[in-house]
């Protein structure tokens, strides 16, 4: 059976994938099991040069791989040639770095040597928003590990994979070492996370579908690593900047479609400067304007289906019956075709409301007041998640201050810039582990200690 892989700007059809089967996840695994002896062997030097050449040739084929993620996915083409590519060049690059900074060098603890080895066959799944990003932070510090892998990407970005397979067939792994399998996640995800043979589970997407992964990897006692979803806060203290804060904070929710896991989908600002804030919110946001992905000019485009379109109108609608003041925007689509959504604020939003509690994925972003510091962290912390989350102030150490306060697995202080080297994860129900640089290579690796 084919997978068609739709363009979400026009609803065309613009190719098709083989759906694998559970079959196809033996044959897949059976040959990472055969190939994990030879290449958890290699020197490190080896590792790294295909690191490096993995780098390289995202570097080499930027143009196509952004259009790719572009036509089926809807991130408008200028964020995917200056965010959705570099970063995965930036975590490889920081994974081989790492290694030749004599990560696997090992460690003397009193009579100990500590050493840093292989899993064995790890299992990534990743999802359609980053979805180069994902695959990369998976497969390479998995792969410089020593370890062997096999993909399952999601089915509704399928090409932008088969490109990064040619990439990682191109830099000199053996055959086994790294394999594809497409796939839907209950037939084919399901089939890999449940496999006897699978030593280790890296999985990205929602937290209801990380939940399901859990239960079936606890059969098999699998080392799983989790990065789930989000509901972040911007909080903008009473000192800051509040016509820059905000418009960083909008940027920020509305980046690729909305749809970031770690997005800052609440912006936090004083009570008496609520309206001041939303009305600065409402002019930040009017200048994203959907229109097509790949145009140079687009800021956001379209949902990456109708299946995704409709479930942000739905919680749009939801906004409205709870009593938030929708500002700008709505349920109604801003075009005639594809499966855009049109950009939208709520002011007034409280914690108790579905839109402050739930995650999106869409480009909504509420606007919340709180009476003093205490209980703007209060506020912030109200979630069942801790991926991300913003601090606005003119004080750097009291920005710091609030920051460390903040349950949340990553934080940014006045627009502190993405670090694909610095360890990217969540709190509580946003997941478990780490990825990017050190830490994400810490994942792929068990720890043994040798007594002499």
């Amino acid at each position: 059976m084919d997978i068609e892989v739709v363009n979400p700007a026009t609803g065309a059809v613009i190719g098709t994938v083989v759906a694998g089967t559970p079959a196809d996840v033996d044959t897949a695994v059976a040959a990472a099991v055969a190939a994990f002896p030879a290449w958890s062997a290699t020197s490190v030097d080896e590792r790294v040069g295909v690191v490096r050449r993995i780098a390289e040739g995202l570097v080499e084929r930027t143009a196509e791989l952004a259009a790719t993620m572009t036509a089926e996915m809807g991130t408008p083409l200028t964020f995917a040639t200056k965010v959705q590519v570099p970063n995965p060049v930036g975590i490889a690059n920081g994974v081989a770095d790492v290694l030749e900074q004599g990560y696997f060098d090992g460690e003397e603890i009193g009579n100990s040597l500590v050493l840093r080895e292989p899993i064995g066959v790890v299992a990534a799944i990743t999802p359609w928003n980053f979805p180069l990003q994902q695959m990369v932070a998976k497969i390479v510090p998995a792969l410089a590990a020593g370890n062997t892998v096999v993909l399952k990407p999601s089915e509704l970005a399928p090409l932008t994979a088969d490109l990064l397979a040619s990439i990682v067939t191109a830099s000199g792994v053996p055959e086994g070492v790294f394999s594809l399998v497409h796939g839907t996640g209950p037939v084919v995800g399901e089939a890999l996370v449940s496999h006897p043979d699978v030593d280790m589970v890296s999985f990205t997407g929602s937290t209801k579908a990380g939940r399901r992964v859990s239960a079936l990897a606890a059969e098999t006692v699998k080392r799983v690593a989790l990065e789930l979803g989000g509901k972040s806060a911007c909080v903008v203290l009473d000192d800051a900047d509040l016509g820059r804060a905000v418009k960083i904070g909008v940027a920020n929710a509305f980046m690729n479609n909305g749809q970031a896991c770690s997005a800052w989908t609440r912006l936090l600002v004083p009570a008496d400067r609520h309206d001041e804030a939303l009305g600065l919110a409402v002019a930040a946001a009017a200048k994203y304007r959907p229109a097509d992905p790949s145009d140079p000019t687009t800021r956001i485009g379209p949902a990456v289906s109708a299946a995704q379109r409709d479930r942000v109108v739905g919680y749009i609608r939801t906004g409205v019956e709870e009593g938030a003041t929708l500002a700008l925007g709505g349920p109604d689509a801003p075009l005639d075709q594809g499966s855009y959504v049109a950009p939208t604020v709520f002011g007034g939003v409280t914690t108790d409301m579905t839109i402050a509690r739930e995650e999106i994925f869409g480009p909504v972003l509420s606007v919340m007041p709180y009476t003093d510091e205490d209980d703007a962290v209060r506020i912030a912390n109200a979630t069942i998640y801790g991926l991300a989350g913003a601090v606005f102030s003119a004080d750097p150490d009291r920005a710091l201050a609030v920051a460390k306060r903040l349950r949340a697995g990553q934080v940014d202080v006045n627009g502190g810039m993405f670090n694909t080297s610095a360890p990217f994860g969540g709190y509580r129900q946003s997941g478990n582990g780490r990825e990017f640089g050190r830490f994400g290579l810490d994942e792929f690796c068990e720890v043994k200690s040798i007594q002499r």
